[in-house]
């Protein structure tokens, strides 16, 4: 498949634009990135409609489009758990851990682990984070985006991903975080209606032309087994989200892990003008939340029935824009590349951040400001340049690549999120007991995942969530501190946990809306 020059046309048009509003944003302050605030939290400025949009752009990318797509081919509606799940996850975030980064002041999660524990702590967890974030996240993101490129647009994979990369820096690296959130609501907006079109253009061609409710009623009748959201173990994809377990176990691991203390996530929220606001911005994420399954699940179930013969399941998404007219399909594939871009360079401003401030800026801490931006735009290049040359030897050949990045980064997930909760809720937890915990994390996943292969990675997840729970109580009660504590952190009694109304309502809300999605499709 090729576009038209019509479509090429529509494309370049919104590079084009996007590129303008972002140096028009970049340039309309004139301390833009003179210092690190600036740069790598947008001044402490952004509103909640922007932190919103920015969450949803940052995290819907390639993996989720591309890779959650050929998992709906694949598995089904269950794979949406991870959608669905995600939104009820976002508002305890919002209300339960967001506070305590606020009012702790804080750049980066290593930098609250330092001040909650030591220095190697941070060290350790944010060289894990760097590690995690080019040779799994940006390469998953290139490799997808130059995959669907080459699918769509008939260019090479390899020229794709470099248009990618070029892509993201040109709008990203000048302005930092602030260029990449407010362009970001460009980005969702483009997301949400060319998603959404896809879907309805998918239902109406599996109706035979019939309409949207005909198509799903078709889908629901000839494919009922992918409107299972809670897989039975007779079930082949059940080692990958394993029935129950998706509701009260391991998912909730990877979920707060990634909602709470993901630094490319969280930085959003970090950067709100107050803590209201920020709230109201994770609120209106989880809301649009609710919608991802609708805009990257349900084309890739339709394609069972449209494209049967896929030689892989990510091809899926990229294979149903064929139904796309001219200029629609130009448009909808801007919108494609605008998810793309968006998560790239909103993980490489985390990865610059990370690299800057934690790792960089100790060993060099008498530098002006403007040198430690300059820093993270070098870091920014660089971790784009590995991931390049890294991305098709690691994800090549894998399948469903989502289902791939997700075990892989579960095997550190559960010491992680032991190792934040426990250190902000009980105050006896020591940075030896917090070291245990991470090294512990990767030994048990390893370990379970050689001894007992049949598990699935989900229940290995909650497993080895307890086991480093018991690691960290165990180690900072009977081994103590080597040397007194270094805590600097703010205590818990000068944190408010109240949150406003309008939230409660919107919380309320989501609880609601899930209730009623599982009980109509469990």
């Amino acid at each position: 498949m090729k576009l038209a020059m019509f479509d090429i046309g529509v494309f370049v048009v919104y590079v084009i634009g996007l590129l303008c509003v972002a140096l028009w944003i970049s340039r309309s302050d004139k301390k833009e990135g003179a210092d690190t605030e600036d740069y790598f939290l947008a001044g402490k400025s952004l509103p909640w409609w922007a932190i919103g949009a920015s969450l949803i752009a940052s995290n819907i990318s390639a993996e989720q489009i591309i890779g959650m797509s050929g998992s709906g081919f694949v598995v089904g509606m269950a794979i949406a758990s991870y959608e669905w799940m995600a939104a009820i996850t976002l508002i305890l975030v919002g209300k339960y851990l967001l506070p305590i980064f606020l009012k702790n002041n804080i750049f980066t999660m290593p930098q609250y682990l330092q001040q909650r524990f030591d220095h190697r702590v941070k060290t350790t967890l944010a060289l894990f984070w760097l590690v995690v974030y080019i040779f799994v996240n940006l390469t998953a993101v290139l490799w997808l985006g130059g995959l669907a490129i080459e699918t769509v647009a008939g260019v090479d994979w390899w020229y794709g991903m470099l248009f990618l990369a070029a892509f993201s820096i040109a709008y990203s690296l000048y302005g930092g975080l602030k260029a990449v959130a407010y362009t970001d609501i460009i980005q969702v907006v483009l997301l949400i209606f060319g998603g959404l079109l896809l879907s309805y253009l998918a239902l109406d061609a599996v109706s035979d032309g019939k309409g949207m409710l005909a198509g799903f009623g078709v889908l629901t009748t000839e494919l009922p087994g992918h409107f299972d959201m809670i897989l039975s173990p007779d079930n082949s994809q059940y080692t990958n989200l394993p029935g129950i377990s998706v509701l009260v176990g391991g998912m909730w691991v990877m979920n707060i892990s990634y909602w709470g203390f993901n630094q490319y996530i969280i930085q959003r929220a970090l950067a709100a003008k107050n803590i209201q606001e920020a709230q109201k911005g994770i609120a209106f994420a989880a809301y649009l939340k609710l919608l991802m399954p609708i805009i990257v699940v349900l084309p890739g179930i339709a394609a069972v029935i449209l494209y049967p013969n896929l030689s892989a399941s990510d091809q899926a998404y990229p294979s149903m824009m064929e139904l796309m007219p001219v200029g629609i399909k130009g448009l909808v594939f801007a919108a494609l590349v605008a998810a793309i871009v968006s998560s790239l360079a909103s993980m490489t401003n985390s990865i610059s951040t990370i690299f800057t401030m934690d790792i960089y800026r100790p060993m060099q801490p008498n530098k002006t400001q403007h040198h430690y931006v300059q820093v993270g735009r070098i870091a920014t290049l660089t971790s784009l340049i590995i991931a390049l040359f890294m991305a098709e030897p690691l994800l090549g050949k894998f399948d469903q690549a989502f289902q791939y990045i997700q075990e892989f980064t579960g095997v550190f997930t559960p010491g992680i999120v032991v190792i934040f909760l426990v250190g902000m809720f009980w105050k006896k937890a020591t940075s030896l007991g917090a070291l245990s915990t991470a090294i512990g994390s990767a030994i048990f996943s390893f370990s379970l995942r050689i001894l007992w292969p049949e598990l699935p990675f989900m229940d290995r997840m909650g497993l080895v969530f307890f086991i480093c729970l018991a690691t960290m109580v165990t180690v900072s009660l009977f081994f103590g501190q080597t040397k007194p504590s270094t805590d600097t952190s703010v205590s818990l009694s000068d944190v408010s946990f109240e949150t406003e109304k309008s939230f409660n309502i919107a919380a309320f809300g989501i609880v609601i809306a899930l209730a009623l999605l599982y009980s109509i499709w469990w």
